[in-house]
């Protein structure tokens, strides 16, 4: 994925800032500007900055009030800092429904319509732990595939799913469109229930590199294997989400 170039803020951007005695402290000033333009979308997600030093010049101040403004910022969830890439406005967290659905379709609901680059897409012969999860035997065609889910410019999950006989035909265009279960659907499907189990596990060196995180940062996982009206397991899923962009919501009622 190519990395968003840096954004070079000028003076005027900031617009007259108080130097007065007693005035608002000067990074208090800058953090706000900073909130303000990512708020109103001016700033948005993936937006990279470029490095204290040289904005520090730029607008006249010292590189601990830069520091400090940034950093206020980073306290608020509102900009993240990563090696090797600087600092970056993130992503607004989403917050997902426990409910059998997609997550491109719950993106485009909470209004984070996301894009989609299918990293694997490829028919395998079931071996003993597909056959196992699909409940197919041995042998049987499965598709397998592998996609990183991004809500603008920001890397939000890794996904990987497996898919029996029936639904080999699916193109990794249709996947890049639309969403999974859209796509089931289109084909007849009519879901059921499905059995989740939602943890937690450290990033690999391959899904560091994706979602544009440190190796061994914590990441969000589900695991989900979903079945029709039938009883028919239609695909069985290993995600995995970063947790500062993303977490799951579910209404707990007493008994």
């Amino acid at each position: 994925m190519a990395r968003e170039p840096e954004t070079e803020l000028p003076a005027e951007f900031f617009g007259p800032l108080d130097r007065s005695p007693g005035a608002v402290p000067l990074y208090v000033q800058i953090a706000r500007k900073l909130e303000a333009a990512i708020a109103t979308g001016e700033l948005v997600a993936g937006t990279r900055f470029e490095n204290e030093v040289t904005m520090a010049k730029r607008i006249g101040l010292s590189r601990p009030t830069i520091r400090q403004a940034i950093q206020d910022l980073v306290d608020k969830g509102l900009l993240v800092r990563r090696r090797g890439i600087g600092t970056q406005v993130i992503q607004r967290p989403v917050a997902r429904p426990v409910d059998l659905t997609s997550l491109f379709e719950d993106l485009e609901k909470s209004g984070n319509p996301p894009s989609t680059v299918v990293l694997s897409h490829r028919v395998e012969a079931a071996d003993s732990d597909t056959a196992e999860r699909l409940s197919v035997p041995i042998g049987t065609p499965s598709l397998h595939l592998r996609r990183l889910r991004i809500v603008g410019t920001t890397p939000l999950a890794v996904l990987h799913n497996v898919l029996p006989a029936p639904f080999t035909d699916i193109t990794a265009d249709e996947l890049v469109s639309t969403g999974l279960y859209a796509t089931l659907r289109s084909r007849g499907v009519v879901f059921s229930i499905a059995q989740q189990r939602i943890g937690a596990k450290a990033a690999e060196d391959t899904e560091a590199e994706l979602l544009q995180i440190d190796p061994g940062s914590p990441l969000l996982t589900m695991n989900r294997t979903a079945l029709d009206h039938s009883g028919n397991i239609i695909e069985w899923g290993d995600h995995c989400y970063r947790p500062d962009l993303y977490s799951f919501e579910t209404t707990l009622v007493s008994r």
